[in-house]
């Protein structure tokens, strides 16, 4: 059995309140667990950047899908807002409760590096990778450029490589209650 990092005790008191979908939770902790092993390595190899925020934007990215709770299972991206409102309703400050509406947004203007990386553990956990959201992770890094992709690719590689006992946990929680 794997085991995963657990989900920050405010987000686990949150999903309760919220009573989320247990295919949400596991996702998020999924997500998280991800972020945490990004953020091990940024710190190790990068610029300077909030840990708890991306922890907790990684374990909170997709809440708003409690009101949409059909996209927990197809396309769709009115949980972005939902999320981002229900977060602020809940007395998250916006600085954390901004990831709901970033994590699909990665490349606009004003982007910040901790949204890129939620972003980045959200695409890899299920071993997905987007060569742009990468380069602007690279773009970020300091040094030199190809090495930094060298060593980011690395860590994708490691990560995505337990990508089938990710989704095998997540796909074993139903999708309601």
């Amino acid at each position: 059995m794997t085991s995963f990092r657990p989900l920050p005790a405010e987000v686990v008191a949150l999903l309760e309140v919220v009573d989320a979908p247990p295919r949400l939770a596991a996702h998020l902790l999924l997500v998280h667990d991800v972020a945490c092993q990004l953020v091990d390595w940024v710190e190790e190899h990068g610029p300077k950047l909030d840990r708890d925020a991306v922890l907790f934007g990684a374990a909170t990215h997709d809440i708003g899908k409690v009101r949409y709770p059909a996209e927990l299972s197809g396309p769709g991206s009115q949980h972005e807002p939902a999320g981002y409102e229900l977060l602020l309703e809940h007395g998250f400050p916006e600085r954390l409760a901004r990831f709901a509406r970033t994590h699909a947004s990665w490349n606009e203007p004003g982007i910040e590096f901790e949204d890129v990386m939620v972003s980045l553990a959200d695409k890899v956990w299920k071993g997905k990778r987007v060569p742009d959201l990468e380069d602007l992770v690279v773009s970020r890094l300091p040094g030199v450029p190809w090495e930094a992709f060298m060593a980011l690719d690395d860590v994708l590689d490691r990560i995505g490589a337990a990508a089938d006992v990710r989704l095998a946990f997540q796909t074993a929680h139903p999708l309601s209650r």
